[in-house]
């Protein structure tokens, strides 16, 4: 990244390197062919301790901050693209509500052995019919002395099929019977138990190495101790999870744009048309000049938006402009690549192609480019309400 790193964050952002170099090029083609999970190089990010290097040192963590997480993100996709970055943000992000939110004992109980690699988690929020208007999810849970019922479906849930524990967003009290829409929901970390749990794997255009799916929860039961803070109080919970999750996504998409970056400048200069270098001709110089200008930028804002985060002040908007402008020019850097490595830029053994499908995804999640927008022109430019 373009910014100043203690020596602290560059002893990080080399050992993340360090281990994410024994995973090559071919191996993660390989996993991309194979639609095969990378429980390779998902365990030796535990067994280097990367996994948790932001959970409180009380339960086995680093207690690293927003910025070394973004660090670590960032050189995970440089090297690895988006399905190594998948293979393990959700145990670094996911649990980030447990970590603030949630009891004393759900704490000690969870966390862990999350950060051991022996519990692997999935994050369940989106739904068929809701989109990314959370306050109109349907998944409900009652509850039942002590314990909760919970029916409802949720999709595009990434890692499903390899994990074991699941952070669920739920209704606890109907929309039409909240003061406000964002009351009554509640965020829960349990068991994924797949009696009750059953799965529908969605074939999609990227990240073949980690599974996304649909979720059909029919009576699955959660104890009250693995509810997250209060009854009716999850959205809150959920923003701050949410404002986690944007930063380390953004950040990974800049890694991953130094990564074709990186990849279009070395073709550029070593293939010859016409007796001389491709990268001679302005035609390529100046689009590839321009990303870089822009990943600076980028860099600087996705940062500041960890530094705001770190010292618990208001970043939603700085958060939203990092995930807006990494999304962009993430598509654009790998669209560029392939097209600079011409013909060869469809080739797998190039590898730009991989990137290039994964590329679309961050245009529409975990937020859409146009809802960040509304955000940004109702919170920051005082316009009215749009949806």
């Amino acid at each position: 990244m373009h910014v100043t790193l203690t020596e602290d964050q560059s002893a990080i952002r080399d050992g993340v390197a360090a281990v994410c170099a024994k995973f090559d090029d071919e191996y993660w083609l390989q996993k991309d062919r194979e639609h095969a999970f990378p429980f390779e190089f998902a365990d030796a990010m535990v067994k280097a301790g990367w996994t948790g290097a932001t959970f409180p040192v009380e339960y086995g963590g680093a207690g690293l901050g927003m910025r070394e997480a973004a660090l670590i993100l960032y050189e995970i996709k440089r090297t690895g693209g988006a399905a190594a970055a998948t293979a393990v943000h959700l145990n670094i992000f996911g649990p980030h509500p447990v970590v603030r939110f949630g009891s004393e004992e759900l704490k000690r109980r969870t966390l862990p052995k999350l950060i051991s690699g022996e519990d692997r988690t999935c994050f369940a929020v989106t739904e068929p019919d809701a989109g990314l208007s959370t306050t109109d999810i349907k998944t409900f849970a009652r509850r039942e002395g002590d314990r909760y019922i919970v029916n409802g479906k949720k999709v595009w849930i990434s890692t499903a099929q390899v994990a074991n524990k699941i952070m669920l967003v739920t209704r606890t009290t109907p929309k039409v019977e909240c003061a406000k829409p964002t009351d009554g929901i509640t965020l829960f970390y349990t068991d994924l138990d797949r009696s009750k749990i059953s799965m529908r794997e969605i074939e999609k255009m990227g990240r073949h190495a980690v599974d996304s799916n649909e979720l059909f929860i029919d009576g699955l039961e959660i104890p009250v101790e693995d509810r997250i803070g209060e009854e009716g109080k999850g959205f809150k919970y959920l923003l701050h999870g949410l404002n986690a999750e944007r930063i380390i996504v953004a950040a990974g998409l800049l890694g991953g744009t130094r990564s074709v970056l990186d990849r279009a400048v070395q073709y550029a200069k070593d293939r010859v048309v016409f007796g001389r270098p491709i990268g001679k001709n302005q035609a390529i110089q100046h689009p590839l000049a321009e990303i870089w200008a822009r990943l600076t930028a980028a860099e600087l804002t996705v940062w500041a938006a960890a530094t705001l985060y770190d010292n618990d002040q208001p970043c939603a908007a700085e958060v939203n402009a990092g995930k807006f402008l990494s999304a962009e020019l993430f598509f654009e850097a790998c669209t560029r690549a392939v097209r600079v490595h011409g013909g060869y830029g469809q080739a797998k053994e190039y590898h730009v192609e991989r990137y290039f499908r994964e590329s679309v995804n961050p245009l529409v999640a975990p937020v859409s480019q146009e809802l960040v927008l509304c955000h940004i022109a109702e919170q920051m430019l005082g316009l009215p309400k749009s949806y």
